[in-house]
């Protein structure tokens, strides 16, 4: 097995469940299992994977109350996503993963039928039953800018970076993304930091607001937020999400989640826009 392939099915078994991502009874036969959609699929690896790229070769099962054609759907729209992530010698298969599990999920609110509404007979007020898609300090979702995953001794690390305007649209956003992202809202720590500034009302003078969390992963948020300061940018969240592996990091854990949260920044742009200001 190749060790890029090897270290990926660390990350992605890490991050979405032991067993996503698992060896058939052939050699060569692996089995992805999006368990959330009761669906998994059969693909194989090139000796030269991540230079070549995978092929999904069909389904494997489906559940007994998915709708019907739904296995071979879900088989088009892996290799339509796997077409377009996959790019030689980069590993794609967290990002088939993440693209194909988003859209499944938008596929499946689609086939929601609408809820009905409910009279409170206390005070006579139609009530929606429909739980509101969006938290009520955001207009829009979140626009989240994410790192590479990184592994170490089976830890797994991704970072997300987002644009805020106020400490409330950060808290909002935290909210959000745990509310949405089972993985997320199942890491062991989501450690985050921001940092904004504003005109203050009646005046030339500037509002600053920062903050972090460690989430319990002692002194991470400070660090983060330290980061933050160090490339003076500014209007963003960084949340950094870490699943345990169950081996201890020390101090390399603090190395790994600015290096994860740099990426995020570099990649949604901050530091440019930095540039322009200066």
């Amino acid at each position: 097995m190749p060790e890029e392939l090897e270290n990926e099915i660390e990350v992605i078994n890490s991050i979405y469940g032991a067993g996503t991502l698992r060896k058939a009874d052939a050699s060569d036969i692996y089995v992805l299992s999006l368990s959330q959609h009761d669906v998994s699929l059969r693909l194989s690896f090139p000796q030269d994977y991540p230079e070549s790229i995978p092929q999904m070769l069909g389904t494997e099962s489906t559940g007994d109350h998915t709708r019907k054609g739904f296995g071979e759907h879900t088989l088009d729209l892996a290799r339509d996503i796997l077409d377009s992530v996959f790019t030689p010698g980069l590993v794609c298969l967290f990002d088939l993963l993440q693209d194909l599990d988003l859209s499944l999920a938008e596929e499946s609110n689609d086939h929601l039928p609408p809820q009905p509404n409910v009279i409170d007979e206390e005070t006579s007020l139609v009530v929606n039953t429909t739980a509101p898609s969006l938290h009520p300090n955001l207009e829009e979702e979140p626009h989240w800018i994410l790192s590479a995953p990184v592994i170490e001794k089976k830890s797994a690390f991704i970072a997300r970076a987002c644009a805020v305007v106020s400490p409330a649209h950060a808290q909002a956003c935290v909210a959000h993304l745990l509310d949405t992202d089972k993985r997320a809202s199942k890491a062991t720590h989501n450690v985050t930091a921001y940092r904004i500034r504003s005109a203050a009302e009646n005046t030339t003078s500037e509002v600053i607001f920062q903050d972090c969390d460690d989430d319990g992963e002692t002194a991470a948020g400070g660090r983060l937020l330290h980061l933050l300061q160090v490339m003076d940018v500014w209007g963003l969240l960084v949340v950094v999400s870490r699943w345990y592996g169950g081996v201890k990091l020390g101090p390399d854990r603090f190395s790994i989640i600015n290096n994860v949260a740099r990426e995020a920044i570099v990649e949604g742009g901050w530091t440019r826009n930095r540039a322009m200001k200066d």
